[in-house]
């Protein structure tokens, strides 16, 4: 199992542990989606996450506390959907179903 791929998993175990059950891997072994916008990547020793156009990225190696930063940014965004997200919605999944989040 590559590092990467062992670092996604316990990131993914820890989201769920917190609530966020919505969250998947890509399929890159070093990519997960948490809410359309809001993408987790393992790369260098480092999780760092996008949110829309902005990129961030969390100050160590250690799942728990990305997870932590990563699920509560997802219930800021969802309770405020940003700007962004519309537009993102409606490119990725086409107007029928741009109203779920």
């Amino acid at each position: 199992m590559s590092e990467a791929r062992a670092a996604t998993e316990k990131l993914h175990t820890e989201l769920h542990g917190l609530g966020v059950t919505s969250a998947y891997e890509v399929g890159d072994d070093a990519t997960i989606s948490v809410w359309i916008g809001l993408v987790v990547r393992y790369r260098d020793g480092f999780y760092r996450w996008q949110e829309g156009p902005a990129k961030r990225r969390h100050l160590g190696t250690d799942p728990v506390g990305c997870a932590i930063r990563v699920a509560r940014r997802y219930k800021e965004l969802q309770a405020d959907i940003p700007l962004w997200w519309d537009d993102l919605a409606r490119e990725m999944r086409g107007k029928p179903v741009q109203d779920y989040p």
